[in-house]
């Protein structure tokens, strides 16, 4: 588990370096990683190139199936609404993040979408995985930012 999450910390680690907000995910099937990126909102001109999405999105492709229900999603930062809903149409079982997210998540804060009527599938969640390491990243490049 702490590979996994390892393998996150150093995509957000890459998007920082990119000046993306350091955000990293991993996509694990069998103990294996599938995919994994960081943030590339700037970099695409996307506003929907989180981590979670690009990684959901290379998984599909590489499994040649929109359904991950075998797979486990590891994240530095808890997932916005808009990720959330993704890893619920994609039917992940299990969502590993790091940490919180008070302003955007929407997991554990926010809108809560796992919790919400119109979720058709809620994986297993756990947050705080290397919580402090992730926090510092996004601190640190905030703090860089002001």
């Amino acid at each position: 588990m702490t590979r996994f999450m390892d393998a996150a910390i150093d995509e957000a680690k890459a998007a920082a370096l990119r000046n993306e907000v350091p955000v990293g995910a991993a996509l694990v099937k069998n103990g294996k990683i599938i995919a994994k990126d960081g943030n590339r909102t700037l970099e695409h001109k996307d506003p929907t190139a989180h981590a979670e999405i690009l990684v959901i999105r290379t998984a599909a492709l590489a499994l040649g199936s929109e359904r991950l229900s075998d797979c486990d999603l590891y994240v530095t930062l808890e997932p916005c609404a808009m990720c959330a809903a993704a890893i619920s149409f994609s039917r992940i079982s299990n969502l590993y993040f790091g940490a919180s997210d008070i302003k955007s998540g929407g997991v554990e804060n926010g809108v809560r979408f796992f919790n919400d009527a119109s979720c058709h599938h809620a994986p297993q969640v756990y947050g705080g995985l290397q919580a402090e390491t992730s926090g510092m990243l996004l601190k640190t490049f905030f703090e860089k930012r002001r």
